[in-house]
């Protein structure tokens, strides 16, 4: 392959933005980070908003910040990559500017209307049991939202899209974005990677004008040269190319070497999600497509549990004061101490089960969190425990369901997100699922998957095969106990599984009141 060569990736997380230095050989030469401290602003319950800019800026500091600390290896940089959350809206004036706050996936604002479909779909979607879901589709819509209850940012709104096309236009001067990073409630065609055409049955779900819209390239297409001043801005040079890459789980499934039906890719991040790459177009639910991947002609089924491993920051946050206060005299993360004492509660946590539905899905949309089981044997590690096993419990529904539909078994896991750091959580998880669980060389998955097709672009590689071959590789696998998953196994059938059907006319009652 020769010498090697070095990728500058941008990853921005709902919680921090990232700066790495990716070599051919899949390492992580460097790295800067910014915290969001906000993470997003709430103008009104339930809202989660942030400055478009923010993002940019944080940027511009990460990237100030590896220039300074590595500037041998960032003078090497071949070329740029962005990745970033999902299913943020950014409203774009005819000036290049945002006219309002941009609306985070955590948002939970709806819109009070419908989409106005004609009689024979109406009646095909009621004959699928899919109206509730459309519906609610259309309410979560920013979009629609906007258009409802302010209509005059909507009618000066030229641009329509998603963060990481933002940032690809502040960074380029061009408003385009890759198809494996159209991720939001926008009228995209997932199964031909194009905008939905005008007379699509289900486009008024969420319409807007066409000229709203982006230009879409495809992932390792070149979006354009960084522009004078986003190249000073960034330390960089105008002769650098930003390459289109994907969203960053898109980023994750390819970092972690998740290209087939035999591993499914877990994602311990903010949103917790389970998902595989397949040639096949699988829908999870009729009406619910799955992603485009950053593969040609392969698309990605996805389980998305909202507000994954934000309960752990939940968690720290109301009761474990204690062990932030020992990292802190320990220059340690919080979570180091907390994943050690996961040993010390057995598998099922004594029989305290959690119903991680903090933030419902679009095919449970009333559901909401529970916890059950609770007794006088229960401590706090007990229910931080349980927060890890309830999301696993959730993402081993997810699992068996998208393996019915596929009609195919998993035969190992990949986990990256920053649950995956921990080995407890890692064994944990080998134990519930009854798989092996690998973890790769870097829990920075979204970056490596955001660097590969940059190199493939850049000819360094000539497949994606060969870039997964150079640069991805196991670090560790975890081994099920079998004895662990007996208990797994039953809690799930006669438990787990039976929490939401018995509590969902509760939790809608719940909501009436």
């Amino acid at each position: 392959m020769g010498n090697t060569h070095i990728i500058l990736a941008f990853d921005i997380g709902t919680q921090s933005t990232r700066a790495l230095l990716i070599s051919s050989e899949g390492e992580i030469i460097a790295k800067a980070q910014k915290g969001h401290h906000p993470a997003y602003i709430s103008r009104k319950s339930g809202w989660a908003e942030q400055d478009p800019d923010f993002y940019y800026k944080n940027m511009c500091r990460v990237s100030g910040q590896l220039k300074e600390s590595f500037p041998e290896q960032f003078h090497k940089i071949e070329a740029v990559t962005l990745t970033t959350i999902r299913c943020t809206s950014v409203c774009v004036g005819s000036d290049g500017k945002p006219l309002r706050p941009a609306i985070l996936w955590l948002d939970q604002r709806r819109a009070k209307g419908r989409p106005r479909l004609n009689r024979c779909v109406a009646a095909a979607v009621k004959a699928a049991g899919m109206t509730r879901t459309l519906q609610l589709q259309y309410r979560k819509s920013h979009c629609n939202w906007i258009r409802e209850n302010e209509p005059e940012i909507w009618a000066q709104t030229k641009k329509y899209v998603l963060l990481g096309t933002y940032l690809n236009y502040k960074l380029t001067g061009k408003m385009k974005d890759s198809t494996a990073s159209i991720v939001g409630y926008v009228p995209y065609d997932f199964k031909n990677r194009r905008w939905k055409k005008k007379y699509d049955l289900v486009r008024p779900v969420f319409d807007m004008p066409d000229e709203m819209m982006c230009d879409l390239v495809q992932p390792g297409d070149v979006i354009g040269h960084l522009t004078r001043q986003a190249a000073e801005d960034l330390g960089l040079s105008t002769k650098l190319q930003l390459i289109a890459t994907g969203t960053d789980k898109a980023c994750e499934i390819l970092g972690l070497g998740c290209v087939n039906r035999k591993r499914a890719a877990i994602s311990f991040g903010t949103t917790a999600t389970i998902t595989f790459t397949t040639g096949n177009y699988l829908e999870q639910e009729t009406f619910i497509p799955p992603y485009d991947s950053i593969l040609p002609a392969h698309y990605t089924p996805e389980v998305e549990i909202f507000r994954g491993y934000w309960l752990i920051s939940w968690f720290k946050k109301e009761f474990a004061q204690k062990e932030v206060t020992e990292a802190i005299n320990l220059k340690v993360q919080p979570e180091e101490i907390l994943n050690k004492k996961l040993k010390e509660i057995p598998a099922g946590c004594d029989g305290l089960v959690l119903q991680p539905y903090f933030t419902p899905n679009l095919t449970m949309p009333e559901a909401k969190g529970a916890v059950i089981g609770l007794s006088d044997v229960h401590t706090r590690i007990h229910l931080y425990r349980a927060i890890i096993e309830g999301i696993n419990f959730a993402l081993m529904d997810g699992m068996r369901h998208m393996e019915k539909r596929g009609g195919f078994r998993f035969e190992e896991i990949r986990v990256g997100g920053g649950g995956a750091q921990s080995s407890e959580i890692c064994q944990i998880t080998a134990d519930m699922f009854g798989l092996p669980v690998v973890r790769t060389q870097t829990y920075e998955v979204s970056g490596i998957g955001s660097a590969i097709p940059a190199f493939v672009s850049l000819g360094v590689f000539g497949s994606y095969k060969e870039a997964l071959r150079h640069m991805v590789y196991k670090k560790d696998v975890f081994q099920p106990n079998k004895k662990q998953n007996a208990v797994y196994r039953k809690l799930y059938e006669d438990v787990y599984k039976q929490i939401y059907p018995r509590l969902s006319e509760i939790y809608m009652r719940m909501s009436e009141i």
